[in-house]
């Protein structure tokens, strides 16, 4: 543990990303086998499932620390992180621990499932043995909200600077359901077995939000297709291996038994790339009626019926085993239409349509119809561009349409987490419904540190009431919220769902009186469900 808490402190001091991946680099090269491996699956978000709650953390660390509960509590806001809170409070080890990091992780995972006693005297234990860096950390990895400030691609880099594996090739292997406590680092980054992992998909190319169309020269030089709103994923048919892949690399094949008929008819070899949607027989449903599936244990032949799943494809990147990835985007577009071509129709799958364009007024204007084909606004990608990793800016875009809007008022206020921990920054909102105010959604993001602050001292001067955490205060405060959807909810007050609803801004120059009505979001509901029938 004391290694991994040395690069974390290294990590933490620094901003540059040189210096980041020299330090996890030279951790790569000198750690223990377990703890590269345990350090990877970190790093790219397989954190075990958490085996105490943060509740049972705060008791059992205000009674070794000799505090009544409410106190601990209290310290929590005011450090703004609970594992930092805990390590603050903790007296200081009678003990010490050489144990690494793999030690500490696999004694986690035997604790879950374990009654609150074992857990509660193990917990304690590890405490009184870890310095306080080391405890933070230990906290940090029981909460599951450890974060370093690398990401995945910036320590994929490291890796490949310590073992001497392409970047690219690494990016590959790390994809998958591989679990850090059931596999080897040479086995995760070295040579194979090709059969092995046969339903691996490639790591995801990711689109560059558009800021300027004209910049990108000559239209013919660019291929354009809708941006569905749905679920980005990689069908692998491989090896005797068929599987549905999510863009956070979660397995979900068994949650669409509806596209079972493509391991029929897809040729052996082949990996693609598409968006994952309900569908009407003939168009995309709202992303609403695939969101009734998510989740699911089980599924309803009425659910099945009424949003069946149906692929979108945009990209072939494997064909007959090979990987296609460094040819140029018109050619696999061109084998990826002869494939799905040759397959009987019916099939839940079928091309991503493209979007015919002669210059760039054209497809401005075919963006504008993007929401009547219930899809977010277009993409646009270079027709000589190869399938990349990550996010690469120049070679794929997304060009999505303005959000929708409404003006609301804020009825009460949250503090925020971890560096916002003292700013109030969770605010629930209200539009009107003839005389009263009706709660409808929460957002926390879209402002700046200055306007949090500044709200943070007013919501202190006129809190009306506490609950707990959460403060009430008078519907006085207009903001405009922005948000990409909206669905019927029996579960809210409202009848109302926002999707990815943020402060687009705090109108300070508007009163609360002008803020928008319960039947201005019933009618813009309205507008955007499909027909019945």
């Amino acid at each position: 543990m004391k290694r991994f808490a040395a690069l974390f402190e290294a990590l933490d001091r620094t901003t540059r990303t040189t210096e980041k991946v020299a330090a996890l680099a030279a951790y790569f090269r000198d750690a223990p086998d377990p703890d590269r491996v345990w350090t990877i699956a970190l790093l790219s978000g397989r954190r075990p499932k958490r085996a105490v709650n943060t509740t049972e953390l705060r008791t059992w660390a205000a009674e070794a620390a000799g505090l009544p509960v409410w106190l601990a509590e209290e310290c929590h806001p005011i450090v703004g992180d609970l594992a930092e809170t805990i390590a603050l409070i903790l007296p200081a080890p009678r003990r010490t621990s050489d144990d690494t990091l793999d030690d500490w992780m696999r004694r986690l995972l035997a604790l879950t499932g374990q009654p609150m006693d074992l857990r509660r005297q193990a917990i304690l234990d590890a405490w009184d043995r870890l310095a306080p860096q080391d405890r933070f950390l230990f906290n940090k990895l029981i909460t599951g909200g450890f974060r370093m400030g690398v990401s995945q691609g910036l320590m994929t880099r490291a890796l490949a600077q310590a073992t001497g594996v392409d970047e690219a090739t690494l990016a590959h292997r790390l994809m998958g359901d591989w679990t850090p406590d059931r596999i080897d680092f040479d086995t995760l980054t070295g040579a194979q077995d090709p059969g092995a992992n046969a339903s691996k998909p490639y790591p995801f190319a990711l689109a560059s939000p558009l800021e300027r169309i004209e910049a990108l020269g000559a239209p013919a030089e660019w291929l354009a297709e809708w941006k569905w709103d749905g679920i980005r994923g990689q069908l692998v048919n491989r090896d005797g291996a068929f599987a549905l892949w999510s863009r956070g690399e979660e397995l979900v094949t068994d949650r669409f038994p509806d596209l079972g008929p493509l391991r029929d008819f897809l040729p052996p070899g082949c990996v693609i790339d598409a968006e994952l949607v309900a569908w009407s027989g003939s168009a995309p449903l709202p992303f609403a009626a695939l969101q009734k599936r998510i989740g699911r244990l089980s599924l309803p032949k009425k659910l099945l019926a009424e949003a069946p799943a149906h692929l979108l494809a945009y990209d072939l990147l494997e064909a007959d085993g090979e990987d296609l990835r460094d040819r140029p985007l018109s050619d696999r577009r061109a084998r990826l239409q002869a494939l799905l071509a040759a397959m009987p129709a019916g099939l839940p799958i079928s091309a991503s349509p493209l979007v015919a364009f002669d210059d760039w007024d054209a497809l401005a204007a075919a963006r504008l119809t993007a929401r009547d084909r219930n899809a977010e606004g277009v993409m646009l990608k270079r027709r000589a561009s190869g399938y990349f990793v990550g996010r690469k800016r120049g070679d794929w875009w997304k060009w999505k349409l303005d959000p929708y809007t409404i003006d609301a008022v804020m009825l009460y206020a949250q503090q925020g987490a971890g560096r916002r921990a003292t700013l109030f920054t969770d605010f629930t909102f209200a539009v009107r419904d003839g005389e009263d105010l009706v709660p409808f959604t929460k957002a926390y993001s879209g402002l700046t540190d200055a306007e949090f602050r500044q709200i943070t001292d007013w919501v202190h001067r006129n809190t009306l009431e506490r609950f707990g955490p959460v403060r009430r205060v008078p519907p006085d405060l207009v903001f405009e919220l922005a948000f990409e959807g909206i669905q019927a909810s029996p579960r809210h007050k409202s009848g109302i769902a926002l999707r990815f609803p943020r402060m687009l801004r705090w109108r300070q120059d508007k009163p609360a009186s002008e803020i928008d009505t319960l039947d201005t979001l019933r009618a813009l509901l309205a507008e955007t469900q499909p027909p019945r029938g």
